[in-house]
């Protein structure tokens, strides 16, 4: 039977305060959580040592920040079918960047701080300690080849580009005490920590920590490495260098091998051409192995970052084209002191919540609020891409990335690696190590020597396999080891797109 106007009316008001009873019950929740929040804040505050008093107020006050945009925000932080092509110019070809002035290279280099990401640790490769620690090349360490570029620098040009280092709370004590022996290299190295924020139980949305002190380590976390703006900052060295005259920062991860100090894309800053750019982004073309990065997008007039965590389950496979978006972020990032400054005093940096869950060895069931530094682009001025070379992208995250960068597919001058001339192609071969080579003590005690591989396509390794000295690799090379055998490929073996399974081992007599 058909509705009388006064039914429709009576249901359409119905509906409205059955919506409004949502909104308004949704809100309360959000204030008493906000509340709850706080009151356990100070608590913490309440017990915290007198020495690290003003430090705990600084990260409670960002941590509080975070959390009530947390609240705040339901829903996606972007609408996909308002992404746009980015425009003509937006990210400009490496190879078009004018050529900087040789006689200007110790003025431009004058101007530049050189920070380097340090807050993780090297557990996923099985080691203790600060990542930046591991032995990367001839005994060097990540740190020891970032000193090496940095000193290089100063020593060729007599400038004085400064080393900063953003630890964590878990790699700060140890980064110190590996610091005091660079005393006398040409570098001055400066360092400051990250913040340190609460774990927060998933269901009470509390804090699980009970007490300040480092012993409850699980209780806290570094809030991703978006944090670089407050933390610098609160530092007091992004005033310092202010006043030094220093113009730009070059951030980059320190496990990135290619994140070197490029002086084309310092002069496209120093020296611009056209509008003042406040915020550069290497970006680099798209392989099947990076379809998950982040990339660079137009969004409400503004170049934004786009990372796979904000893309609707609907528009993964479209996100993971590369046809559609064709690069992705290096995280090496040129960024404008001043404009910085400013951002950070204006409270005007707006970037995405990344929500990481984790459960605890004790089976708890946490939430870690994070920001990427990149995504802050879109607070910037006059912000670009710059598309590099492959090169400019050498992380090591595994140890299959580790067997790259120790063989000659590369060599090293003055603590930067470039591909080995010899090379007959400029990109570098796909290896996947089983899980036996995870563990870079283990990894080291299987090879003999790292095998010469400057012919090599494609390396596939399973199972329990050794390699002796002298191994040459060439062309698609896999070499799998059935359960509960081994493979030992003896001293001076030549495999030349060879499948190695079963069982095969050289036993001395």
């Amino acid at each position: 039977m058909a509705q009388t106007v006064q039914q429709i009316s009576a249901e359409a008001d119905a509906s409205m305060r059955a919506n409004k009873s949502v909104m308004e019950f949704q809100a309360l929740a959000k204030r008493d959580a906000e509340r709850a929040m706080r009151t356990e804040l100070e608590k913490l505050k309440a017990i915290a040592p007198a020495d690290i008093l003003e430090e705990v107020k600084k990260n409670f006050e960002g941590f509080d920040s975070l959390f009530c945009r947390f609240l705040q925000e339901k829903g996606p932080s972007l609408e996909w079918d308002q992404i746009r092509p980015l425009p003509s110019g937006a990210v400009i070809p490496y190879e078009e960047l004018e050529r900087h002035d040789s006689d200007y290279i110790r003025e431009m280099l004058d101007k530049l701080v050189v920070v380097k990401l340090n807050g993780g640790l090297g557990t996923s490769m099985g080691c203790k300690g600060p990542k930046s620690v591991i032995s990367v090349r001839s005994d060097l360490t990540f740190l020891d080849l970032t000193v090496q570029q940095i000193e290089h620098l100063n020593k060729d040009y007599g400038c004085d580009v400064p080393l900063v280092l953003m630890n964590s709370f878990n790699t700060d004590d140890d980064t110190k005490k590996i610091l005091r022996k660079y005393g006398s290299v040409e570098v001055n190295i400066f360092t400051f920590n990250q913040s340190k924020y609460p774990r927060m139980n998933k269901e009470s949305l509390l804090p699980i920590a009970k007490t300040i002190n480092n012993n409850d380590v699980e209780a806290w976390y570094p809030p991703g490495h978006g944090d670089i703006y407050a933390s610098l900052a609160n530092s007091g060295l992004l005033d310092a260098f202010h006043r030094q005259g220093k113009e730009y920062v070059f951030i980059s991860n320190i496990d990135n091998l290619g994140a070197t100090v490029d002086l084309n894309i310092l002069n496209f800053l120093v020296n611009p051409t056209g509008p003042k750019c406040e915020f550069v982004m290497e970006v680099t073309d798209k392989t099947r192995a990076d379809v998950k990065g982040g990339t660079l997008i137009q969004y409400e007039n503004k170049l934004r970052l786009l990372e796979i965590a904000q893309v609707p389950k609907e528009n993964v496979d479209e996100f993971k084209s590369v046809t559609k978006f064709k690069v992705f972020n290096t995280n090496n990032l040129w960024i404008n002191l001043a404009a910085i400054k400013r951002n950070v005093e204006q409270k005007k940096l707006d970037m995405e919540i990344i929500v990481n869950n984790k459960t605890l060895d004790n089976g708890i069931n946490v939430i870690q609020l994070e920001t990427a530094v990149g995504s802050a682009i879109k607070n910037f001025e006059g912000a670009h891409g710059i598309n590099v070379p492959r090169s400019r992208f050498l992380p090591v995250k595994k140890t299959s990335d580790l067997l790259l960068v120790m063989s000659n597919l590369y060599t090293m001058k003055a603590g930067s690696l470039t591909m080995n001339p010899l090379r007959q192609f400029r990109t570098t071969p796909l290896i996947k190590l089983g899980t036996h080579f995870d563990k870079v003590q283990v990894f080291l005690r299987r090879f003999g020597s790292i095998p010469n591989m400057l012919e090599l396509d494609h390396l596939t390794v399973s199972g329990d396999v050794t390699f002796g000295k002298g191994v040459v690799l060439k062309g698609t090379v896999i070499i799998i080891a059935n359960h509960g055998d081994r493979i030992d490929i003896p001293p001076g073996a030549v495999l030349e797109n060879k499948i190695v399974s079963g069982n095969l081992r050289i036993l001395d007599h």
